[in-house]
């Protein structure tokens, strides 16, 4: 993965906060867009780009689309990921984006009946 494709990947703020969630662990795109706030049709676009760039990878479980992080990440990108994260932790905007998950998987369903690649981090209940 070159560095212009990564940080193509990262100049949008939508993608940013995406991947940021995606830091947690696997999520379906009704996760993503619930706490987004976002239509499934704009988070749709932005992970399909992402998986073009090779940055997230798409499973299934049941009937959803489970989207996590590529296990194959080069340096550079391991790099930008960390900094996302401490960046992340500063702003309100991420802050608030991590709390709403961390709420939502409390609603979520049990996820050990998925097998560990698609696992979500809590299984979709939407």
């Amino acid at each position: 993965m070159k560095l212009v494709k990564i940080y193509e990947c990262l100049c949008d703020g939508t993608r940013l906060r995406i991947l940021n969630l995606l830091l947690q662990g696997p999520l379906c795109v009704c996760h993503l867009q619930s706490v987004l706030g976002e239509s499934q049709v704009k988070i749709s676009k932005h992970l399909g780009y992402l998986k073009a760039r090779g940055m997230v990878e798409v499973g299934k479980a049941g009937n959803w689309r489970v989207y996590r992080l590529s296990d194959r990440r080069p340096a550079e990108l391991e790099a930008n990921l960390r900094c996302l994260q401490d960046c992340a932790r500063e702003d309100a905007v991420f802050r608030r984006d991590t709390a709403k998950l961390k709420k939502r998987r409390s609603c979520f369903a049990d996820e050990a009946r998925f097998p560990a690649k698609t696992r979500l981090a809590a299984v979709c209940a939407c």
